[in-house]
């Protein structure tokens, strides 16, 4: 099951990169806080940039996101960056984004519209539709059923028991050994 996991999230990564690339709209309101994508619905990822801020991280508050959004330089060009989540409840219009700078405190708006999002559901079936017949490493001699080529059929004997229960308490006692000696080792 972990592996189906696995693979699942490697294809919604290479899907994701693989993808066509639309452009991503900026929603500037003159006062040096651009929004991405312009017009975001409610549970949309959000990124934020300010730029020529005196600070090397900020924070950004609005009652749109669902929480407060740390804004840190991303690259040596001075705009500070953050990305955020648009509250599900959120109602389409207008809100504040009050960005603190250092002493400065800039403002600017995000525009919520259009419904909720849709959640993507991936289209790979749960299980596999044609599975590997990968074998089974070292045990598929033993496994395999007799073809003649001298694998065994038969399960394990009374020999083989034997032999397991003896090594088992050799085990046993070594430890039991070990352990005397080491507390005696230490009373000493």
């Amino acid at each position: 099951m972990g592996s189906l996991k696995v693979t699942l999230c490697a294809g919604a990564a290479l899907a994701a990169v693989c993808a066509p690339v639309a452009p991503a709209a900026y929603a500037a309101d003159g006062t040096g806080v651009s929004v991405a994508p312009s017009s975001p619905a409610p549970g949309t990822d959000v990124t934020l940039r300010v730029p020529d801020c005196t600070e090397r991280t900020a924070v950004a508050v609005s009652a749109a996101f669902e929480s407060d959004v740390r804004l840190s330089a991303a690259a040596g060009d001075g705009v500070l960056v953050g990305s955020s989540q648009v509250r599900t409840t959120a109602a389409a219009g207008a809100y504040a984004v009050r960005v603190t700078c250092g002493r400065d405190a800039r403002q600017g708006t995000i525009t919520v519209g259009g419904p909720h999002r849709t959640e993507h559901r991936p289209s790979a079936p749960a299980s596999p539709v044609a599975p590997v017949d990968a074998g089974g490493g070292g045990t598929a001699e033993l496994a395999a059923p007799d073809t003649g080529d001298g694998a065994r059929v038969d399960p394990p004997g009374t020999a083989h028991t034997v032999t397991g229960l003896a090594l088992a308490g050799i085990a046993a006692v070594a430890v039991g050994l070990r352990g005397v000696r080491s507390r005696s080792r230490r009373t000493d």
